[in-house]
C-alpha cells in the first residue's frame, strides 16, 4: 500500500471544531477554563506516564477529559505527547501516524514530531498506512485543545490512529511504540467507553471495564470485554470504542510493577443536560503513574498516624458530608485544600467502613494512594455507601442509623517471613500474578484469628487464590489507625 505521496507538508486542518467543541478561539478558551475549574482534581505525586481521556463533544465528556489531564501537574515537562486513537471512519491492518505537517485547532498549531513519525513508518510495517486515516477522524483532534490550553511547556505530538482489531497486530503496534514509552513522554489514549446502553447498565458495564484496565493485564481486559458482550445488554454496541488503543497501552504497561493505574473520574452522556438516560455513552478518566517509593524517616508509625481531636472531627465531617450530599443532591462535595490541616494533604491510604446495628454495611478504600488523604476519605465514603457490590446503595433512612469508621493506613512493607505479622497492628496485602486482596489490621482481632487464619481468609476471600495461595504469593504488611465516631 502506498503510504505518503511526495514530501509536501500539509497541515491537518480541524474537522471537529464547531461540532465537538467551539470553533471560536475565545469561546473555546472560556469553555476549557470552566471545564478545568469544575472537573475532579486528583493530582499525582508520581510522574504521570499515560492517561485515558474521552473524545466526545465537550458538553458531554469535557469535564471528564479535564479530570484526566488534571492528574498531571501543569508545569510538567514532556518531550512528546503520543496521542493514540482507534479509527471511527476506516479500517486497515495496522496504524497510521501523521507526518506530513502539523495539527491545527482554533488555539493554533500543535507541532508534530516528524522525526519520530518517520522512524515508526520506516522501521515498522504496522505503521505503513496512509495519512488520510486522519482527515475525518476526530479522536486525536479533540484531545489537542486540552493539551494546548493546559500545558505551560507545550511538547510536540505524535498522532497515531489504529485501524485494526487484530490483537496480534495491536501487540506489534505496542512493541513499535515501546522505545518511546518512557518518563520523558506522555501517552494520551483517546477513547469513550460504553455506547448506547441504558444509564444504569452503562455505569455497571463501564465500571467493570475500567477495573479490568486497572488490573494492568491485557487478557483480563479482553476477557471483560467479552463478558460484557455476552450479557446482551440492550443497546450496547461496544464496551469501549477505542479498545484497541486501550489494549495498546496495556501491552506497554504489562508486568511493570513500578506503575499504578488509577481511576480518576467517570460520567456518561446521561449526566449532561443535553443527554438522554435511555441510550448513553460512557466516559472514564484513568491515569497511569509511577509509584513513589516511601522513604524511611525513622519516625514511629504510631506517631506518624496520630491525629488530634479536631483533625478526627474534620475527617468525619468530610466522610459524612460526602455521603449526605450525594444522598440529597447527587453530587460530590468540594473541599478547599488551603483550609484543611497539612496532614490531610499527605498521601495516606484509607478505608471507610459503615456499620448499621453493629453489622457491616459497606467498606471500601485504598491501602495505597497517590491522592491526598482528604480525597481518599471523600471518595471511599461515597464508594462504601453506594458502590460496595455486596450491598444495595445506602438510603437516607439507613444513614441516620449508620456508624462511620475511618482507618488511615501507613506505607506497605514486603515481608519474607509471616512471623513479622503482628495481629491487631498489621493489615496484610497479598498479591499473586494479577490477583490481590487485603484485610485491615482490626479484622484479625475482631474475629479472633491466628496469623495463618488471617492469611488464609485474605488469600481465599479477598485475593481469590485459595486458602493456601498466600504460600507462594507476595505478602505485604501495613500499619493503620482506626478512628471512630458513633454520631451519624
Amino acid at each position: 500500500m502506498e503510504s505518503f505521496p511526495g514530501n509536501k507538508l500539509t497541515d491537518r486542518q480541524p474537522i471537529a471544531a464547531g461540532k465537538f467543541y467551539s470553533a471560536d478561539k475565545e469561546t473555546l478558551i472560556k469553555d476549557l477554563s470552566l471545564l478545568f475549574r469544575d472537573c475532579t482534581h486528583s493530582s499525582s505525586a508520581g510522574k504521570v506516564r499515560a492517561i485515558i481521556s474521552p473524545h466526545a463533544g465537550y458538553v458531554y465528556s469535557g469535564k471528564t477529559a479535564a479530570a484526566a489531564f488534571s492528574t498531571i501537574p501543569a508545569n510538567s515537562v514532556y518531550k512528546n505527547i503520543f496521542i493514540i486513537g482507534s479509527s471511527h471512519v476506516m479500517s486497515f491492518d495496522g496504524a497510521s501516524v501523521y507526518k506530513s505537517g502539523d495539527y491545527i485547532t482554533p488555539l493554533g498549531k500543535a507541532v508534530v514530531n516528524r522525526e519520530i513519525a518517520d522512524k515508526l513508518i520506516r522501521e515498522n510495517d504496522v505503521f505503513s498506512f496512509p495519512e488520510n486515516a486522519h482527515s475525518q477522524e476526530h479522536s486525536i483532534e479533540v484531545q489537542i485543545p486540552f493539551i494546548q490550553y493546559y500545558f505551560k511547556n507545550l511538547p510536540s505530538i505524535v498522532p497515531v490512529i489504529i485501524g485494526t482489531d487484530n490483537e496480534l497486530t495491536v501487540k506489534k503496534i505496542a512493541e513499535a511504540l515501546r522505545p518511546w514509552f518512557t518518563p520523558e513522554n506522555l501517552f494520551v489514549i483517546s477513547s469513550d467507553f460504553s455506547h448506547y446502553p441504558p444509564y444504569k447498565e452503562a455505569i455497571e458495564s463501564d465500571n467493570l471495564t475500567a477495573l479490568s484496565i486497572a488490573s494492568g493485564n491485557p487478557q483480563t481486559f479482553l476477557n471483560q470485554l467479552r463478558k460484557n458482550s455476552e450479557k446482551h445488554i440492550p443497546g450496547l454496541a461496544t464496551s469501549m470504542c477505542g479498545w484497541t488503543s486501550g489494549l495498546t497501552l496495556l501491552y506497554l504497561v504489562e508486568g511493570n510493577k513500578n506503575l499504578d493505574i488509577k481511576l480518576t473520574d467517570y460520567c456518561n452522556s446521561g449526566d449532561s443536560q443535553y443527554g438522554k438516560k435511555t441510550d448513553v455513552v460512557g466516559y472514564q478518566a484513568i491515569a497511569i503513574t509511577e509509584k513513589i517509593q516511601p522513604e524511611s524517616t525513622g519516625k514511629n508509625m504510631a506517631d506518624e498516624l496520630s491525629f488530634s481531636e479536631d483533625e478526627i472531627r474534620k475527617l468525619f465531617t468530610i466522610a459524612k458530608s460526602s455521603i449526605s450530599t450525594m444522598l440529597s443532591e447527587k453530587k460530590k462535595i468540594k473541599l478547599d485544600e488551603k483550609e484543611l490541616p497539612e496532614k490531610f494533604r499527605k498521601q495516606y491510604g484509607a478505608f471507610v467502613t459503615l456499620k448499621t446495628g453493629g453489622k457491616l454495611r459497606g467498606c471500601i478504600g485504598r491501602f495505597i494512594s497517590t491522592d491526598p488523604l482528604h480525597e481518599v476519605v471523600r471518595a471511599s465514603a461515597v464508594s462504601s455507601a453506594f458502590e460496595d457490590p455486596r450491598f444495595s446503595p445506602l438510603t437516607g433512612e439507613e444513614f441516620r442509623n449508620t456508624d462511620v469508621e475511618i482507618t488511615v493506613l501507613g506505607p506497605l512493607k514486603k515481608i519474607s517471613n509471616i512471623n513479622e505479622i503482628i495481629l491487631g497492628k498489621h493489615g496484610i496485602y497479598i498479591k499473586k500474578d494479577s490477583r490481590s486482596g487485603t484485610m485491615l489490621p482490626q479484622v484479625a482481632t475482631e474475629n479472633g484469628w491466628t496469623v495463618e487464619q488471617f492469611l488464609g481468609y485474605t488469600s481465599r476471600d479477598k485475593a481469590g487464590i485459595g486458602w493456601d495461595g498466600w504460600k507462594d504469593a507476595e505478602i505485604f504488611i501495613y500499619e493503620g489507625v482506626v478512628l471512630e465516631d458513633k454520631k451519624p
